[in-house]
């Protein structure tokens, strides 16, 4: 239901639930290790699509959600328990929009592969597929007496189908631009549609001759619904607003306003009184329809895990989230000790000190703040970056601070203070990444240093005098923008990622390109030393970690289990344990010393839509607050 340019309003509906399926009868217990005659255990975390959630829909009776993805599958849930029901897999591209008959036996999905499907709810089995569209379909419905379907194309068109038979019974043309939108009137008889063009048509199902175009909207018509007496329209656009039409003149009756981005979706109470409208704001709004007058806003809390670091001395490991906070966890037994708020954007890093006492952050809100570890109180806000701050560390010896910034610079702080000491300048776009060596008298930074539109075609990685704010060398070799650096623990040798796929090891002191480490198929995001610097371990767009040898360049191990982005990883003091977050909302520990195990994760962190956490083993163990054990299902058999 998304035309040209739109981003997916992945935020609308988060669908979490785990699965505990036991071989035999056994009860939870605390968190921590099983003991022999444990039954056989599987964890199945269903924390849903791989990718962006877009489309959702409600079975007639209330009881089921319905959902589409960018991961190609709809996926059924039960509302009650949040538990995944079933996957629907055979799409081949992007699911767009879902619906359920009237009877709730059977789903149409519309997909970027340009087909309809239609499924059966109970089996998950796809009955027919609707080919016919030159282009993208971006919207489905079923007629009220589920026997026909309306489809909204890329190709400008909408088309009415047999549902029984998957034939085209008519083609509807008079837009100019993507239809986004469809929907039937309540008695079947007319078809409503929204455009890129920036209109509302009105259509006759049985002939297939426009009724009326509804003009009003400066931008794209997203989302279109009747009332369910037929006699108004409701519509969403890209323009911020709402507005609501007489369906016999065409008459604009009402502007809503209140969103301060895109309006992607729109829908009346089954009573007609009130509206509710989803928006790329993140947040739902709430309308009574006689007056246009807002009643309520729903806003969005949980998000991605952006960054993990362990305490100095591995009890504890923080992490940041886009969901502007942070979160301290203590790594023995998974419980979470604090959050820490203030930040107003997304935490983009995340640093302990070197005593262990304070963190620092890093936030899309273009600020550095500083954190007391005991407390969670914000200590000192560091504010002179013009764009978001992307990366955080200490010096060895934890009186200074660098950061790395959107605004193409480094920057180094006196911690105490916060006052600004110095701004590295050199990069030619975002710095991404920052790191000290072991000394704290360098530092290295990656970035992008050309960028073709939107991509980076050459990332570099500077060695810069901290001293002097001197750059020493560049180290050229990345054939994308470079997303992470480190030090080895001598400070001899450093270690990118980058959006190439590959890790690279380079001489310090001469520049040189050592090696090359390949294997991941996506993009490498973040790179950390073991402390011995014999191993490397990665994280990447691909979904997995992977630990190398660092002398040779070989792949020791790929860790796999995130059902997302792996945007941080980092070893623990001891090098026992390895860090890892991901944009699928979880971080996930490591078992280092058991890298060829067939299951070296320890444990998994994850919230759930109360903001709450939960910690759960491979093995079933968990530790969760009241409220997130309600998220938990445990089958037997």
């Amino acid at each position: 239901m998304w035309g040209m340019g739109v981003k997916p309003m992945h935020w609308i509906v988060f669908l979490l639930v785990l699965t505990i399926e036991i071989a035999g009868v056994r009860g939870t217990t605390a968190f921590g290790a099983a003991s022999g005659n444990e039954p056989a255990v599987r964890v199945q975390v269903q924390l849903g699509h791989s990718s962006w959630v877009g489309p959702v829909a409600f079975s007639p009776d209330g009881k089921c959600v319905l959902s589409g993805s960018h991961d190609n599958t709809l996926k059924l849930w039960d509302v009650a328990t949040g538990r995944e029901i079933r996957s629907f897999a055979g799409h081949t591209g992007w699911v767009h929009s879902v619906a359920f008959s009237p009877d709730g036996t059977q789903a149409m999905s519309g997909s970027w592969d340009k087909t309809l499907k239609l499924w059966d709810v109970a089996t998950g089995r796809e009955i027919r597929s609707f080919a016919g569209h030159e282009f993208f379909v971006d919207s489905v419905v079923f007629s009220p007496d589920g026997t026909q379907a309306m489809s909204g194309s890329w190709d400008n068109t909408l088309k009415l189908w047999d549902v029984a038979t998957g034939s085209e019974l008519r083609t509807f043309a008079g837009h100019s631009g993507v239809v986004t939108s469809v929907a039937f009137s309540p008695d079947g008889t007319r078809a409503l549609s929204g455009s890129n063009d920036k209109t509302l048509k009105l259509w006759d199902v049985a002939t297939g001759s426009e009724l009326r175009t509804f003009a009003g909207h400066s931008g794209v018509v997203t989302s279109v619904a009747f009332s369910p007496d037929g006699t108004r329209a409701l519509s969403g656009s890209n323009d911020k607003t709402l507005k609501l039409w007489e369906v016999a003149t065409g008459r604009e009756l009402r502007t809503l306003a209140g969103h301060t981005d895109w309006v992607t979706s729109v829908a009346f109470s089954p009573d007609g009184t009130r509206a509710l409208s989803g928006s790329f704001d993140q947040t739902l709004k709430l309308w009574e329809v006689a007056t246009g007058r807002k009643l309520g806003t729903f806003a969005r809390h949980a998000g991605d895990v952006t960054s993990v670091a362990f305490s100095p001395d591995g009890t504890r490991a923080l992490l940041g989230s886009e969901d502007w906070t942070l979160k301290l966890w203590d790594a023995a037994t998974g419980s979470e000790l604090r959050t820490l708020a203030g930040h107003a954007g997304g935490i983009t890093s995340v640093a302990f000190s070197p005593d262990g006492t304070r963190a620092l952050s890093g936030s899309w809100d273009d600020t550095l703040k500083l954190w007391d570890m005991a407390t969670g109180h914000e200590l000192k806000t560091f504010a002179s970056h013009s764009g978001v701050v992307t990366s955080v560390t200490f010096s060895p010896d934890g009186t200074r601070a660098l950061s790395g910034g959107a605004d193409k610079k480094l920057k180094l702080w006196d911690v105490a203070s916060g006052r600004e000491i110095r701004s590295f300048a050199g990069h030619a776009d975002d710095v991404t990444s920052v790191a000290f060596s072991p000394d704290g008298t360098r530092a290295l930074s990656g970035g992008c240093d050309e960028r073709r539109d939107i991509m980076c075609d050459k990332g570099s990685v500077k060695l810069w005098d901290v001293t002097s704010g001197r750059k020493l060398r560049s180290f050229a070799g990345h054939a994308g923008s470079v997303s992470s650096v480190a030090f080895s623990p001598d400070g001899k040798r450093a270690l990118s990622g980058g959006f190439d796929n590959t890790l690279k090891l380079w001489d310090v002191a001469t520049g040189r390109e050592l090696r090359t480490f390949a294997g991941h198929a996506g993009a490498v995001t973040s790179v950390a030393f073991s402390p011995d610097g014999k191993r490397a371990l990665s994280g990447s767009h691909d979904h997995t970690l992977k630990l190398w040898d660092v002398a040779t360049g070989r792949e020791l191990r790929t860790l796999a289990g995130h059902a997302g982005f792996v945007k941080s990883v980092a070893f623990s003091p001891d090098g026992k344990r390895a860090l890892s977050g991901s944009d699928d909302g979880t971080a996930r520990l490591w078992d280092t010393k058991q890298w060829d195990a067939e299951e070296p994760e320890l444990a998994m962190m994850l919230a759930t839509p109360a903001g709450e956490w939960i910690t759960i083993t491979p093995k079933g163990f968990y530790t969760a607050p009241s409220n997130g054990v309600d998220t938990i299902a445990r089958q037997s058999g």
